[in-house]
């Protein structure tokens, strides 16, 4: 007997890693709760092609109209134009729920939009991979990662209860805070160390000459350094832009510490950096445990 879902109708827009990773879990653990998809036509056909949506629609209205679901994974700019659209389509009782990098601002919107019927939980998955689209969509993506949800821990409302529970089911751990918080700490622990990434990647680029070197001389060490610089701009354009305050003060404290370590760099003075470098590392590679 297939298990009860808490969600009868799922509808996610945008079938791409996130929204594909999301379609193909979701359908492991309910088999049979349809999933209508909303993407370019292209995208769809291959994520029906692998079973993260059971059908498609080309109309964003038709998507959301039935689905007691709505799950957005779209760029940051896209969800901004749509939430209103959503917001005056999506049925009474459904739950909306977003997978964008940063939340202030797709919650401040949300709150003016999303008065009466639907509900409106930001949410973002701390999962992803450098290389994004539906052809490297998993089911597993969300296994062993954290979840924000932009709720009070104590929030009583069903929707918002079940949806916990189902990210617990996906693997993942929920995570509640406010968006602000979010938005301070995903600058810190994500969109800086990209941003570093690439600066780094583009440092060794310009200074590579005609023989290959120094980039030819890389080992793991580098490649695993630059992994995140593999993603592509589209990804982290709207990122930026709407996480600059944060990302911009997360840099400077970067170049406080590039700065120590070139002042220090004739001195024993950099073993403490070190020393600190190690317990992060540690507590990392332990799950924060």
């Amino acid at each position: 007997m297939a298990e009860a879902t808490p969600f009868q109708h799922a509808a996610i827009l945008g079938t791409g890693l996130i929204g594909g990773s999301f379609g193909l879990a979701l359908r492991r653990i309910y088999p049979h709760i349809p999933i209508i998809g909303w993407d370019k036509p292209a995208v769809l056909d291959r994520a029906l092609e692998l079973g993260a949506i059971t059908e498609s629609s080309a109309s964003l209205e038709a998507a959301v109209s039935d689905a007691d679901l709505i799950y957005i994974a779209l760029p940051i700019s896209v969800t901004l134009e749509s939430l209103p659209l959503i917001a005056a389509t999506a049925r009474t009782g459904a739950l909306v729920t977003d997978a964008c990098s940063t939340k202030s601002v797709i919650c401040a919107l949300a709150a003016k939009v999303f008065k009466t019927g639907a509900r409106f939980l930001g949410g973002h998955p701390v999962a992803g991979k450098e290389i994004s689209g539906i052809n490297r969509a998993t089911p597993d993506l969300f296994r062993g990662a954290r979840y924000a949800l932009i709720a009070a821990p104590g929030d009583d409302d069903l929707r918002v209860t079940e949806f916990a529970v189902l990210v617990q089911r996906l693997g993942a751990e929920p995570l509640f805070c406010d968006a602000e918080t979010h938005d301070w700490a995903a600058g810190v622990v994500s969109h800086l160390p990209q941003l570093v990434a690439v600066a780094l990647a583009r440092v060794v680029l310009d200074e590579t000459d005609e023989t290959g070197l120094p980039a030819s001389l890389a080992g793991n060490g580098l490649r695993d350094t630059v992994r995140l610089a593999g993603s592509p701009y589209a990804v982290w354009r709207d990122i930026c832009l709407t996480n600059s305050d944060n990302i911009e003060r997360a840099l400077d404290r970067v170049s406080q510490a590039i700065d120590y370590l070139r002042a220090n760099l004739r001195s024993r003075e950099l073993e403490d950096e070190f020393s600190s470098a190690n317990d992060l590392y540690k507590i990392l590679r332990s799950g924060g445990e």
